[in-house]
């Protein structure tokens, strides 16, 4: 692989930061075949990691087409083809030139390129005092932590764990845009992810005095424990979850009934009780008409509609089913939004709400359904779905079952992206129309990659390179 450098150049450089309140960056770009020269101080390695956050706020990454993927191949949500968008991704024709798979690609791989060279860099030898040295060291850290992520989420999208095969991805650990590298298997993609977090986790434990969870637009401790539980919920280790939720349980709150739908504005971006992290985004980075919120909102394109099973799934006095809206079409179909008008996850039409990556309630949910497996506590499972629940308007139940769970998970991360993941990892591929190859579960490799004269990437089965 050649680090995609041969099609997107990634902008380095240094990742300056604009000063305005949104906290936004700006990118120089060079040439792709330009080696990056080595950092030289703490304020380059924190540009750099800024950066990294940019890049996943793109909207072909979290900021609307990696969430919308985990949805639009599930059982709660579908794309009604409205603007054209994810058509190819709904019904199952990708090709090789995919403009999704390619874009997606791309994007998480400069992502992980911005990642390489913080990894790479000697914080020994950078300029500044000892206490900037162990700063960096901590931003370091985060680094591993991005570059773990990035490639769980290109597994999940490219990897072949669901489709029979035993390819997963591309791991490319340094920087160096002439490099020409396989893909690794899926065990060896896997054992690079679980490296990568727990190098970060260790080494932003050892510096953890620069911690500031408080400040939810940068990854914390805390929001790493919960993405490595999410990580090992893919994995089937329930114990890792739940030693992982027990060490953040109680350091936030679900958020209550009545902020529900506030938690997700842009008005209280980074002051939601229940938020651990989100990636940043404000006025002068909108995402505008690119966004999440477009193709969720009937003001917008009203692309992704939630199946009426989902709708049907909430009480009536659950909060969750009032951010619902429906329209009834002229044959009598209604189609369901998660935006509209005054209610909804996602109300901001100018793209500029904050991405939230991690909620508390998704750390409950893991630890619940981790504690429900042998060797668990379910009265902590109890616990946790109770939590939940009671601030949602319901009451609370005497005990808890997986399935329990389950549903609870379709409930409170409606539209986030989680569905069809979940559904992977538990097995059930009852989305899928059965007319379609379970080759086709695995986004195909883009045909720019393995194009690439000499590469030793190889396409997924089922496309056309």
């Amino acid at each position: 692989m050649k680090n995609i450098f041969k099609i997107a150049i990634l902008s380095l450089g240094i990742v300056n930061i604009v000063s305005s309140c949104s906290n936004d960056f700006v990118d120089r770009e060079f040439e792709q075949s330009v080696i990056q020269s080595d950092l030289k101080s703490l304020q380059e390695v924190q540009s750099f990691v800024r950066g990294a956050y940019a890049s996943m706020r793109a909207s072909t990454y979290y900021g609307r087409d990696f969430t919308a993927y985990g949805e639009v191949r599930s059982d709660e949500m579908f794309s009604n083809g409205r603007s054209g968008y994810f058509q190819t991704v709904r019904t199952y024709t990708m090709t090789s030139s995919d403009a999704y798979a390619r874009d997606t690609y791309n994007q998480i791989y400069t992502m992980i390129a911005k990642t390489n060279i913080v990894i790479g860099t000697d914080v020994s030898k950078l300029n500044g005092t000892a206490q900037d040295l162990q700063k960096a060291e901590y931003y370091q850290g985060q680094a591993y932590a991005l570059r773990a992520q990035g490639f769980f989420d290109l597994l999940r999208l490219y990897g072949q764990k669901y489709t029979g095969g035993t390819l997963g991805v591309v791991t490319p650990l340094k920087y160096d845009p002439k490099a020409l590298k396989a893909r690794s298997t899926i065990t060896e993609t896997e054992a690079q992810i679980e490296a990568d977090f727990n190098k970060a986790l260790s080494t932003m434990t050892s510096r953890s005095s620069f911690d500031t969870p408080s400040n939810k637009t940068e990854l914390s401790i805390d929001a790493l424990k919960v993405l490595m539980s999410r990580y090992y919920l893919y994995k089937g280790d329930y114990a890792k979850v739940r030693t992982l939720i027990s060490e953040v349980y109680s350091k936030y709150n679900v958020v209550a009934r009545d902020l529900y739908q506030p938690s997700f504005d842009y008005t209280l971006r980074g002051a939601a009780p229940n938020s651990i992290f989100e990636l940043e985004v404000g006025t002068d980075s909108s995402l505008s008409t690119s966004s999440y919120n477009q193709v969720l909102s009937v003001n917008g394109y009203y692309n992704l509609v939630a199946l009426a099973s989902s709708y049907n799934l909430y009480a009536t006095n659950d909060i969750r089913k009032s951010l619902i809206s429906y329209l009834s079409a002229a044959n009598g179909t209604k189609y369901y939004f998660l935006s509209a008008g005054s209610k909804g996850k996602y109300l901001n039409r100018t793209g500029a709400d904050n991405i939230k990556m991690v909620r508390y309630e998704e750390a409950l949910l893991n630890g619940a359904e981790a504690e429900l497996q042998p060797g668990g506590d379910p009265a902590k499972a109890l616990e946790y779905y109770n939590s939940i629940i009671k601030n949602r308007g319901l009451s609370e139940v005497s005990s808890v079952d997986l399935d329990m769970i389950k549903v609870e998970r379709r409930k409170e991360l409606l539209g986030e992206g989680f569905r069809q993941w979940d559904l992977l990892r538990w097995g059930n591929t009852s989305f899928k129309p059965a007319a379609v190859s379970a080759n086709l579960l695995a986004f195909p490799i883009p045909r720019q990659e393995t194009d690439i004269a000499g590469t030793p990437v190889v396409a997924n089965p089922g496309y056309d390179n």
